[in-house]
């Protein structure tokens, strides 16, 4: 009996942090609402992010509306779409739909064959939301299903931040029930699986780094045997010694790196050594040779295992405009030929992609590759249109790139924040151009 009563007390404040919790998901399971008026739709997008006006159930049903949720809540991304007539809030903008669901994220509306979202900044760059509504527009014909999903397939991965059903917002509205019933106790827990949570998402991204970057190490090692250099031989002078030198303190400077990384911006120094070892490299390849010693310029874009770049070649990915990026020879000649470049990608849940559009954690990988050419400013205008584009050309990035800092540690996607948020990142205006053929989310000015 002794056991049992000290059980039966211990499992108490558990079993109401349980009930609080169930509580709550049964509150905000996720449901596509199809009622009326600008408060219906706040509701409906708090529970299951998305909202149909009753009169577009005719060309948006409630079972494309209720997959559409289902996809948003699966991502667990604080992603809110609406979809109404033509000045069905008459006035209501995206920000009135914000200041009404409360909660950070990316905010998208469908009206008048058109498609406006806005963001924010804790959730997606600036300008991002608009640029991704207007591809998804463009590439479906006024389709408003496809139109929506391919919005949200295209922004999920870009999201930061967590879903109505699992975010922190929920937390902040309990939190006054939990410090009554459980004195403290369940405020402490759901902080610890929070901060869990972002600890456990780090060591995810850096995994995910270190077997990327891993690759690129061992394609150094590789140049390095290739080379095939003695310091030793008769014809080896000191200036190439010196070279062959530093190519092996990179190689080894950025295996101990890599071994001592702890967080994925750690990558950033590992990246800036393999850079430094690569052009000594070829300067150690050009002495040998007896060739004029090679111009200090960044990586070939396509891939910064291929070594510097020799020149800037005019090149646009499918579907986007062309920019003068710098490649390396091989690449310049098989663009020459009408080949396609050879691209560096990686694996992703979507599938192989380019390292630029492989998410948020490859901003360091790529930092540091360019970090001695302006990175501050040379990638971003190489990445503009791009996931880490949008990203590097935030003020955040700007002024404390891949450190935690700027806004990011304030608030994240999914938090609730009520009506306190950037009213300039939903277009500062009435509907009229975030997915629009001529509007503020159309591609251009060298865009992707």
């Amino acid at each position: 009996m002794r056991t049992l009563a000290r059980r039966s007390r211990g499992a108490g404040p558990l079993a109401l942090v349980a009930a609080l919790l169930g509580l709550l998901m049964l509150l905000s399971a996720p449901t596509a609402s199809a009622a009326g008026g600008l408060s219906d739709a706040a509701a409906a997008m708090k529970k299951g992010q998305v909202y149909v006006a009753p009169a577009m159930t005719s060309r948006f049903s409630e079972s494309q509306a209720e997959a559409l949720s289902k996809k948003i809540d699966k991502a667990d991304k604080p992603i809110f779409v609406a979809v109404i007539p033509d000045k069905a809030f008459g006035k209501a903008t995206l920000q009135d739909l914000r200041t009404l669901v409360g909660i950070d994220g990316v905010y998208a509306v469908w009206h008048d064959g058109t498609l406006d979202a806005g963001g924010d900044r804790g959730a997606m760059g600036a300008g991002q939301p608009q640029r991704i509504a207007g591809a998804a527009a463009r590439s479906n014909g006024g389709d408003i299903d496809a139109t929506l999903n391919s919005f949200v397939d295209q922004a999920a991965p870009q999201t930061k931040g967590t879903g109505v059903n699992h975010s922190t917002s929920i937390a902040w509205v309990v939190i006054p029930v939990v410090l009554l019933a459980l004195a403290g106790a369940g405020v402490f827990f759901l902080f610890r699986r929070a901060k869990q949570r972002k600890e456990a998402q780090a060591r995810a991204e850096l995994d995910q780094l270190r077997r990327v970057v891993d690759e690129d190490i061992t394609a150094f090692g590789v140049e390095l045997e290739r080379l095939d250099f003695n310091p030793a031989a008769a014809d080896a002078d000191d200036s190439q010694r010196t070279d062959y030198s530093r190519a092996l303190d990179s190689y080894d400077t950025s295996k101990r790196l890599m071994d001592e990384a702890k967080r994925p911006e750690d990558v950033k120094q590992v990246t800036e050594a393999i850079e430094e070892g690569r052009f000594s490299l070829a300067t150690l390849a050009a002495r040998r040779e007896k060739r004029p010693l090679p111009e200090r310029r960044p990586p070939c874009f396509m891939d910064p295992r291929h070594g510097p770049s020799v020149k800037d070649v005019d090149w646009a990915p499918a579907g986007g405009s062309a920019r003068s990026v710098p490649v390396c020879q091989a690449d310049a000649d098989r663009m020459a030929a009408g080949l396609d470049p050879a691209i560096r990608t990686v694996d992703t849940e979507q599938g192989p992609q380019p390292y630029w559009n492989a998410g948020p954690a490859y901003a360091p990988y790529a930092g540091g590759y360019y970090s001695g050419f302006g990175g501050g400013g040379l990638l971003p205008g190489l990445l503009v249109g791009t996931m880490l584009g949008s990203m590097m050309s935030t003020p955040a990035y700007a002024a404390a790139p891949m450190m935690g800092g700027g806004y990011q540690d304030q608030y994240e996607g999914g938090d609730f924040t009520g009506a306190d948020f950037n009213a300039s990142d939903f277009g500062g205006g009435d509907f009229g151009g975030g997915g629009d053929f001529g509007g503020g989310g159309d591609f251009g000015g060298g865009d992707w």
